[in-house]
């Protein structure tokens, strides 16, 4: 991971434990236990996602379990009774799975993941084939970059670019993820820019630019 934008290729891990739509409901259970994940891929022939299967899809049986729905429950909460009657991978996954793309950036899968209230994509190639898992954590993993790692890519991608001809009167430092440009560059209008691509920086956490230009005349 050298380059931004970082992509979900990046961070995803790759050694993925899934299941079938025949697995049983123990199995996916012990399954999720044994790795301490919160959801499974559901696969078939080669490889390819037809769906996900959640603790979300498993806690129905728990529930209902001594309680038994009216006509009007069940008529309201028809998948979720459905699923509580279901032993099977098939019967029990979400589908079809919401999945992500090798080459999609890490906003996008954050906002993926906010918008459909999920903590874990699939990560599929073009014709659907399981490629890896992402994970928030692994979405976080950015602002594990080092202060020093933050700060040379500021300068080359940033400082280097737009200021040819001052870049050495400007100084770069990163402290805890938080990057300050102080100096003074020749062209003034390219400074609000400088301060937006730094923020664009995968693993920043904040940016305080006090850049300077002379004034013009």
């Amino acid at each position: 991971m050298t380059s931004t934008p970082y992509t979900v290729a990046d961070v995803m891990t790759t050694k993925v434990i899934a299941v079938t739509p025949s697995t049983g409901f123990k199995d996916i259970a012990t399954a999720m236990e044994r790795w301490k994940v919160t959801a499974l891929p559901v696969i078939e022939g080669e490889g390819h996602v037809v769906g996900v299967v959640s603790e979300a899809d498993l806690l129905p049986k728990e529930e209902f379990h001594e309680h038994r729905p009216g006509l009007i429950e069940q008529m309201r909460r028809l998948g979720d009774t459905a699923k509580a009657g279901s032993t099977r991978a098939e019967n029990l996954m979400t589908t079809p799975a919401v999945t992500i793309r090798p080459d999609a950036t890490l906003p996008q899968a954050a906002r993926l993941m906010a918008d459909r209230h999920i903590k874990r994509l699939p990560v599929v190639d073009a014709d659907g084939t399981l490629k890896g898992i992402v994970s928030r954590a692994d979405l976080l993993k950015v602002f594990l970059r080092t202060d020093e790692e933050l700060a040379t890519e500021i300068r080359r991608t940033v400082v280097d670019r737009l200021f040819p001809l001052s870049h050495e009167a400007v100084k770069v430092t990163v402290a805890q993820g938080v990057a300050t440009l102080t100096g003074e560059v020749r062209d003034g209008d390219l400074i609000p820019l400088a301060e937006r691509l730094t923020h664009s920086v995968e693993g920043m956490v904040d940016v305080h630019c006090r850049l300077v230009a002379p004034a013009r005349a």
